[in-house]
C-alpha cells in the first residue's frame, strides 16, 4: 500500500494511517475471539475476560446476606462455601467479629439510664451466644450437613460447650452493673435442663436472673413465637428490656425485642 508523505495537498496520509490502524484492531479482535473460542473448546476458564466471580467472592456475599437476614430458610451451607465458612470460623475473623459486637454492647450499655429498681433487664441466647457449639459443627462440616436433632441433643447433654470469652466477659459486667440478665434458649427443658445449667455454671455464667427453656407448651412452635411470648411475659412483669443478644435472627425478631438488639455472627445454621 502506497502512503503519500504528510503535508501533501490532498492530505490523504492521515486517513490512510487510520485505515491501517483500524484493520490492525479488527485483526487483533479476530485473533482474540479465536483464542477464546479455542479456550472454551478445551474447557479452559478465562475468568479474567469473562468476569466470572470466584467461589470466595460468592461465599463472602452469601455470608453477608445471611448475617443481614436477606437469605432465610436455608438448610445447609452451600457446598462451594464449606472451606470459606471453615476459614471464617477458625481463622480469627469470627472471633474478631464477635469482639466488635461486644464492643458495641459496652458502648450502648454505658448510656442506658439505669434506674436501680431491679427491673432493668437484658436477654441473652445460649447456643452460639453464651456457649459455643463450634466443636460439634466441626464434625458436621461447619453446617454442610443438615441439622441432626438427635446428634445435637446428645452433644448438648454432654455439657462440655465452651463459653464465648467475649460474651462471658460482657455478661459478668452487666450482672455486676446491676442488670437482670435472663438466659433464653430454645433447648428442651425436660431433656436438656440439668446439663445446660451445669454447663453454664462450669463456664462461669453465674448470678443470672433466670434460665428460661422451651417447655411442652411450645413444642413444635417457632423460636420467634416462643421467645416473643417469654419477652412479653417479662415486660408484663415490669421489666424493661434494654438489650437483646443472639446469634439467630429468630432471637431478635418478634414482640418486645428490647431497646437494642445485637447479632452474634453465625453462618453455620439457621433457626426459624
Amino acid at each position: 500500500m502506497h502512503l503519500r508523505p504528510l503535508g501533501t495537498e490532498d492530505g490523504v496520509y492521515a486517513p490512510a494511517v487510520m485505515q491501517v490502524t483500524g484493520w490492525r484492531r479488527v485483526l487483533h479482535l479476530l485473533l482474540l475471539l479465536a483464542a477464546l473460542g479455542s479456550g472454551r473448546a478445551m474447557g479452559l476458564r478465562i475468568s479474567w475476560c469473562l468476569s466470572v466471580p470466584s467461589d470466595d467472592d460468592y461465599c463472602l456475599s452469601w455470608r453477608v446476606a445471611v448475617e443481614t437476614n436477606n437469605i432465610r430458610g436455608w438448610r445447609t451451607v452451600p457446598g462451594q462455601c464449606l472451606r470459606h465458612v471453615e476459614g471464617y470460623m477458625l481463622g480469627g475473623q469470627y472471633r474478631r467479629d464477635v469482639g466488635t459486637v461486644v464492643d458495641q454492647i459496652y458502648q450502648y450499655a454505658r448510656g442506658v439510664p439505669f434506674s436501680g429498681d431491679g427491673k432493668d433487664a437484658w436477654i441473652m441466647d445460649v447456643d452460639d451466644t453464651c456457649l459455643s457449639n463450634l466443636r460439634y459443627y466441626q464434625g458436621k462440616r461447619f453446617g454442610g450437613d443438615p441439622f441432626d436433632p438427635v446428634g445435637f441433643k446428645a452433644w448438648a447433654q454432654m455439657g462440655i460447650c465452651p463459653a464465648l470469652p467475649a460474651v462471658l466477659q460482657v455478661f459478668n459486667d452487666l450482672v455486676a452493673a446491676g442488670f437482670k440478665v435472663f438466659l433464653l434458649t430454645g433447648r428442651d427443658e425436660e431433656t436438656m435442663g440439668a446439663p445446660t445449667t451445669e454447663n453454664l455454671h462450669n463456664q462461669g455464667f453465674l448470678n443470672y436472673e433466670r434460665l428460661i427453656m422451651r417447655g411442652p407448651a411450645y413444642k413444635g412452635k417457632s423460636a420467634i413465637v416462643f421467645k416473643s411470648d417469654v419477652r412479653k411475659q417479662l415486660v408484663n412483669q415490669g421489666y424493661r428490656i434494654w438489650g437483646n443478644v443472639g446469634d439467630q435472627w429468630s432471637d431478635l425478631l418478634g414482640d418486645c425485642v428490647g431497646d437494642r438488639t445485637f447479632k452474634i455472627p453465625n453462618p453455620m445454621y439457621f433457626v426459624p
